[in-house]
């Protein structure tokens, strides 16, 4: 697929308007019950209405709104996420695709259920094992002032993501095989054409070429932020935790023919904050945290985002393993890090998963490879691009005659092909060290190294 120029905003601050939109989209996804900007986001929606009045505007939400490693969301149900859903209904249509973290505090079928009643629609090409019907509807139509749109909904197939209660449940389908036998009949039912898929980049690519041209394809799952054009397709994933989301303007090229202007916009943790839904969180927090919740475990000196958390994560990981290089996959994190004291609450919300440690060897040329491929940001070439990557720390010049040791997760060495590549590696496990014991000693700024470099 040959990649065009394209007219891109990318703001990351107000919005800017281009000449003459028809609609506006507001999509994100992978939000996983980001509560410190749960509130801000609805206060967006707020300020995007009064800076565009009489604009139809509309949301979608593509994929993994709930988490169920953030503590007050579990012990409440998500009871704030469910809040959000209707704030944002009650401001804009609003859609839903499901990912593999919906399922987090109730089945399948009866989270679809609760999500509709608060107003907002559900897509999804996930089927019921049980009665072999569809959680909800593949696609649906969205009016977007004088043009529809119709919007179609697929996920993941990695049953290890979703819950192991729900497993048993769910009848998946592989989404490029889907994707071939369904888009072309889906996407012919409105003039407008848009793809919620929660599938992850590499298997978007293979997905790109059945949509037409023109499509507004929203990506998810790999906790990724980018915009890529193709032609006059925008394909795009808005990053995750709510920190940034983005705006698909609906708008005319110089022959008529509608075309999408994509810009992503960061939602600042002390921006300004919808009232009521702020007020739910701080009583939700009051009511769920305890005292241990509420512990400090450590701090830093200054505020660190996602990817700078996952790097502090990965030299701690380096230090405590006493090796070359380590790897974490870029899903174990979630939200950054707040300057100053650290709590246990903020600490996992940050460092999702835990899990043994496991080393291996490599010569210094993979390594190379590795690190290159590693720590990935929204500036990464498309080309580089394969959905999961590892947030890494090494060496700052390699040796590709050396022999290196490295560390990883156990998510890492049971995924080992997909983030090391081939041949597959053979890694050892480390008795008594675990990732979030190696963060936890490096934040309180103890050490718990076991060798040396």
């Amino acid at each position: 697929m040959r990649i065009t120029a394209f007219f891109l905003l990318l703001a990351v601050t107000a919005p800017a308007r281009p000449g003459g939109p028809e609609a506006l989209v507001l999509i994100t996804g992978d939000q996983h019950s980001a509560y410190e900007r749960t509130a801000r986001l609805v206060a967006t929606v707020d300020r995007l209405k009064v800076e565009n009045p009489g604009l139809p505007l509309a949301i979608l939400l593509n994929g993994d709104t709930l988490e169920y490693g953030n503590i007050v969301a579990r012990r409440s149900a998500g009871a704030v996420d469910f809040a959000m859903f209707q704030a944002l209904a009650a401001r804009a249509p609003t859609i839903l695709n499901l990912g593999n973290h919906e399922p987090e505090f109730y089945d399948l079928e009866d989270t679809v259920r609760r999500v509709e009643a608060t107003g907002v629609r559900v897509v999804s090409n996930i089927v019921n094992r049980a009665t072999h019907h569809p959680f909800a509807p593949a696609s649906a139509l969205l009016p977007l002032g004088r043009e529809t749109a119709v919007v179609v909904g697929l996920t993941t197939d990695r049953l290890s993501t979703y819950r192991v209660a729900v497993r048993p449940s769910l009848d998946l389908a592989n989404p490029v095989v889907w994707a071939r036998k369904n888009f072309s009949e889906l996407l012919a039912g409105a003039p407008l054409h848009i793809v919620l898929s929660h599938a992850g980049v590499s298997a978007d690519r293979e997905m790109l070429p059945l949509v037409p041209d023109g499509t507004l394809f929203a990506g998810a799952h790999d906790h990724l932020r980018f915009v890529q054009p193709f032609g006059r397709t925008v394909y795009f994933h808005s990053g995750s935790w709510n920190e940034y989301v983005s705006l698909a303007w609906l708008c005319r090229d110089a022959a008529g023919a509608p075309r999408w202007v994509v810009e992503q916009v960061k939602i600042a943790n002390d921006g300004p904050a919808d009232p009521e839904l702020a007020a739910l969180i701080q009583e939700t927090k009051t009511k769920h945290l305890t005292a241990e919740d509420t512990a400090v475990v450590g701090s830093v000196a200054q505020a660190l985002t996602t990817a700078e958390a996952a790097k502090f994560a990965a030299g701690a990981l380096r230090e405590a393993a006493g090796v070359d290089a380590a790897f974490i996959g870029n899903t174990t994190f979630g939200g950054g890090l707040p300057a100053g004291a650290v709590t246990r609450a903020g600490f996992d919300s940050c460092v999702r998963f835990d899990g043994p440690v496991y080393t291996a060897e490599v010569n210094g040329a993979r390594l190379q490879r590795l690190l290159a491929a590693a720590n990935q940001g929204p500036d990464t070439p498309f080309a580089q691009r394969r959905g999961d990557f590892s947030f890494a720390a090494g060496p700052a010049a390699v040796d590709p005659a050396k022999t290196y040791r490295i560390a990883t997760t156990d998510w890492g060495a049971k995924n080992t092909a997909r983030y090391f590549g081939e041949p597959a590696m053979v890694w050892t496990e480390q008795p008594g060290l675990r990732l979030k014991a190696a963060v936890l000693a490096r934040l309180a700024g103890t050490k718990t190294a076991t060798g040396g470099r």
